[in-house]
Formats: C-alpha cells, sequence, structure tokens
C-alpha cells in the first residue's frame, strides 16, 4: 500500500514533514500548498511534487491523506474540510487553542468517520519509547514518579509568541502528552508556577518563559515538567521514570556520541540545536505509524481525544498560575 499524501503548509514544521513523507517507502507526496508561492515550490523543487491549492487538493482524486502544516488558528477548519472530503488527517498540534473549538472539530470527525492523528512525536522518538518499553515490560515496577525536563536554546520571536498561545498550549503541550505517555494514568490536578526570566519582550507579550508544572494522578503518580525558553548549552530533552523496583531514563541525544579524555577533563560534542534535528527519527517514526494505522484499519494514535486532553492540562495549568492555586482537571474540561 502507497499512501499519496498533500502537504498543507511549507514552513519550518513542513519541511520536516516533507523529510518523513518522502523518506517513507510506502508514502509518495503528491502536492503542497502553502500561502507563500516560494515555499511551496521550493519543497515541490526538492521532492518532485507539484504545487497545489487547499481547494485542489481538497478535491484531488489522486491524494488519500493530508499533513496539516498551517497556522494553529486553521487547523480545526481544514481538519473538518478534508474529513468531509474523505480524507484521512494527519495534523500538527494543536487541533485548535479552544477546547470548545476542538471538542466541535473531533464531534465532525466522529459524524464522518473520519480518520484523524495529532502530532504528538516525541511518543515516536526512540529512546523514550524504550523507556516506555521498560515500563511496559515491568523493569522498574509500579510508576510512582515521572520528571521531565524540556528547554529550548532561545525563545522563538515575541510575533510568534503572541500567536501561539503561550507557552503551556505552544511548548509544554508536547510535556503534558509525554506525562500521560509515561503515567500511565489520567492526570486529575495540575500545579504550575511560571516567570519571565529570559525575555521581557516575552512578558509585555503576556506570556511566560520560564515554567514547572506538577501533575498527579487519583492514584498519586506524580509527574514533574521543567521548561525554559532558554539553554545555553543546546536543546536539552531528558526525562526520568521512577519507580517502586527502580528507574529509568533518557539522557541528552547529540549528534555524535563520543567522549573526548584528555588532561583537561572529559569532553562531550554539544546537544543537538533543536528539534528538527534531534527528533528526525521521531518525525519519520510517526508517519510510518500514520501509514500503519491507515493500511490496517486501526486507529491513528495519538489520537483527537489525545489532543483534547493534553490542551486541558495546558489551561489547567496556565488556570493554576493566574490563580495561584491546585487546578482539578475536571473544572476545565
Amino acid at each position: 500500500m502507497t499512501v499519496k499524501f498533500g502537504l498543507l503548509g511549507a514552513g519550518r514544521i513542513g519541511k520536516v514533514h516533507a523529510k518523513a513523507v518522502t523518506g517513507d517507502p510506502q508514502a509518495r507526496l503528491v502536492a503542497v500548498a502553502d500561502a507563500m508561492p516560494g515555499a511551496a515550490q521550493a519543497i515541490a523543487d526538492q521532492y518532485g511534487c507539484e504545487v497545489r491549492g487547499i481547494d485542489a487538493i481538497e478535491q484531488a482524486g489522486d491524494i488519500d491523506a493530508v499533513v496539516i502544516c498551517t497556522p494553529t488558528d486553521t487547523h480545526a477548519d481544514l481538519i473538518e474540510r478534508f474529513v468531509k472530503a474523505g480524507k484521512a488527517v494527519f495534523c500538527e498540534k494543536p487541533v485548535d487553542l479552544s477546547l470548545g473549538r476542538v471538542k466541535q472539530c473531533l464531534e465532525v470527525v466522529r459524524q464522518h468517520n473520519g480518520r484523524l492523528m495529532v502530532g504528538f512525536n516525541r511518543r515516536f522518538d526512540p529512546h523514550f519509547r524504550a523507556v516506555r518499553a521498560q515500563i511496559d515490560a515491568g523493569a522498574i515496577g509500579a510508576v510512582e514518579m515521572v520528571v521531565i525536563t524540556s528547554r529550548d536554546p532561545g525563545a522563538p520571536p515575541v510575533d510568534y509568541i503572541k500567536r501561539s498561545g503561550g507557552i503551556f498550549r505552544d511548548m509544554t503541550i508536547h510535556d503534558f502528552d509525554m506525562a500521560r505517555f509515561l503515567l500511565g494514568e489520567e492526570v486529575t490536578e495540575v500545579a504550575a508556577s511560571a516567570a519571565v526570566l529570559v525575555d521581557p519582550a516575552i512578558g509585555a507579550a503576556g506570556d511566560y518563559d520560564s515554567v514547572q508544572v506538577l501533575l498527579k494522578t487519583a492514584s498519586g503518580r506524580q509527574a514533574m515538567i521543567s521548561n525554559s525558553r532558554r539553554a545555553t548549552y543546546g536543546y536539552d530533552q531528558r526525562i526520568e521514570v521512577h519507580g517502586s523496583d527502580g528507574m529509568v531514563s533518557a539522557e541528552n541525544q547529540r549528534p555524535v556520541s563520543i567522549e573526548l579524555a584528555n588532561g583537561r577533563g572529559y569532553i562531550r560534542p554539544p546537544l543537538h540545536d533543536f528539534f528538527m534535528t534531534r527528533y528526525t527519527e521521531a518525525y519519520a517514526a510517526e508517519i510510518a505509524a500514520f501509514i500503519q494505522a491507515l493500511a490496517s484499519g486501526t486507529a491513528a494514535v495519538p489520537t483527537g481525544e489525545d489532543g483534547l486532553i493534553a490542551l486541558a492540562l495546558a489551561d489547567a495549568a496556565l488556570k493554576s498560575v493566574a490563580e495561584k492555586r491546585t487546578v482539578l482537571v475536571s473544572e476545565v474540561i
């Protein structure tokens, strides 16, 4: 089975997904659309596909599925359009910044028996999946505590901050999903703290750049998330899971995994510089999983509901910061 794809959006994440799709032997990138013709043409030239408008891709008989990499405020509308057109949909997170709008969109997906997968790529990182495999194998006993460290090498432009939905919905949302992936239980309580320590302009835009979040399940399992928009040493991505019988962790990854020892001590190469290189394998694996789900007729995971819950945790974190208290997830969803 070869799945024929249309790519909606030729920006930074669109380029990442174009590489993932064209690198899969069971996929073919047929067309790309973008509001900036030059960006779409660059992908078309690189991968040998066509430039088409969104309407043409929607109506195309030679396209089975679309990858949505457009701005967040277009995601829900595009999901609905393409589900109604009978095409499978892979959409970058989040589905929308409004829980109400996400619920409306998912109802349309259900009404049309649509196929939707949400792009939480870190579930497919081989190192993080290996951690989950050890949990599933019982190697550390019952999960008790999860620690997730996720720090970007630098903050995005303030113009992006203003339309991103804020750090919890834009950045921490990946870690909310990873916490659910590792805890094995749904989160019921959220306590968050936030500050502006990196760039005052981020605070002036109404956002934060340094946050800590404590998640708790009904049984008492906990996850601690640490986020910063600044890590001078590179893209910091680590997880640790502590259980009743032990602990399993995934360390930071480097483009080259070597260590040099001399009279000055032990020296290791720098970390990856950002997500495009750190999660290359994860992006490829999630597209492969999407294709496999289409071929087998099984649910494509992460689902739209996974996206809804991660956004609810982000909203709970915002409410916790604003009201300086622990927030029950049931208060926001």
